[in-house]
């Protein structure tokens, strides 16, 4: 029996965790996920752990082919992810439609979580975000910082403060029932990440590898990778 070490972005983590939990089921193979930033995932990675399939960003993965951790030409793209904006399900749903509200309600917000900027993604483009509205000063201060989206949104979804929001990958948003997705950030604020799985070049197991990977992309994983909040569309 195989065992399989998949690093993937928090992004990926639901989608990743359900292809898994089938092909456990039906190759009698296990299956160690380890989800998170980007940033985190990636530099487990290259210290050496082992591994055998990675989903990340397709720069990252494109980033480690260079480097001789992915394997060249095993590159399948899963689909695009947004920034989100998310609530504690029941609560009030702010406008988060255009920037000039977007910024009201920032403004208004007691406590806003994310992830770590240091790491991850979505943490970077709400630092970014803060400071082309022109409320970094003021709303700094009532950012709280997690390792990933995920551990954001479960604190989110778990708080009973009011007037939170939270921002991450919107598929991170979906996947936790306890918060509700608002809605994208502007188009303007918006950064939008293709998420890739390539095949670790030092995979102990590269067939068994390849099979998940088909599974995590072909034909009939793109209702799984809808459902969690990628644009499959080409």
């Amino acid at each position: 029996m195989a065992t399989l070490n998949i690093f993937s972005a928090g992004a990926a983590q639901a989608v990743v965790t359900q292809i898994a939990e089938k092909f456990q089921r039906e190759s009698g193979n296990l299956v160690h996920a380890n989800c998170g930033a980007v940033g985190a995932m990636r530099a487990r990675v290259v210290a050496g752990e082992p591994a055998d399939v990675i989903v990340l960003t397709a720069a990252l993965i494109d980033e480690l082919i260079g480097q001789g951790w992915v394997v060249p030409g095993s590159r399948v793209d899963l689909g695009k992810v947004g920034t989100g904006v998310a609530v504690r399900a029941g609560t009030p749903l702010p406008d988060v439609r255009t920037t000039h509200v977007l910024r009201g309600n920032m403004l208004a917000a007691t406590r806003i979580v994310c992830p770590d900027p240091a790491v991850a993604t979505a943490g970077k483009v709400v630092l970014r975000v803060i400071d082309e509205l022109g409320i970094a000063a003021q709303v700094k201060p009532r950012l709280e910082y997690f390792p990933n989206g995920y551990a954001a949104m479960m604190n989110l979804a778990q708080s009973a403060g009011t007037l939170e929001m939270g921002i991450t990958q919107s598929t991170e948003i979906v996947a936790n029932k306890g918060v509700v997705l608002v809605g994208p950030l502007p188009a303007e604020l918006q950064n939008i990440a293709v998420y890739s799985v390539g095949l670790a070049a030092r995979s102990a197991h590269p067939e068994r590898s390849k099979e998940f990977i088909r599974r995590l992309t072909g034909f009939n994983a793109q209702p799984v990778l809808s459902a969690a909040g990628f644009d499959v569309s080409r």
